[in-house]
């Protein structure tokens, strides 16, 4: 089984394609919307990002709706 978190917000039209896509693949994951959540917003500056979406796919990070590397990380 897959571990994925994804760093959202509010307002990023990229976080919800990417969204769209984990859910249309059955795939799980935990949302930390750093609109509403500071401590996900300190954690997300922490591991040096200020760019969302931001999804940690099995210990991977992807920075951004990047389609393909999420494909490979999941092995869809």
């Amino acid at each position: 089984m897959n571990e994925v978190e994804i760093y959202t917000s509010d307002t990023c039209p990229q976080c919800i394609k990417a969204k769209d896509f984990l859910k249309s693949n059955n795939i799980e994951y935990i949302e930390k919307n750093i609109s509403k959540d500071s401590e996900a917003r300190k954690d997300l500056i922490r591991m040096g990002y200020m760019s969302i979406p931001f999804t940690i796919i099995n210990g991977q990070h992807v920075l951004g709706f990047d389609l393909n590397r999420m494909k490979t990380l999941l092995e869809i």
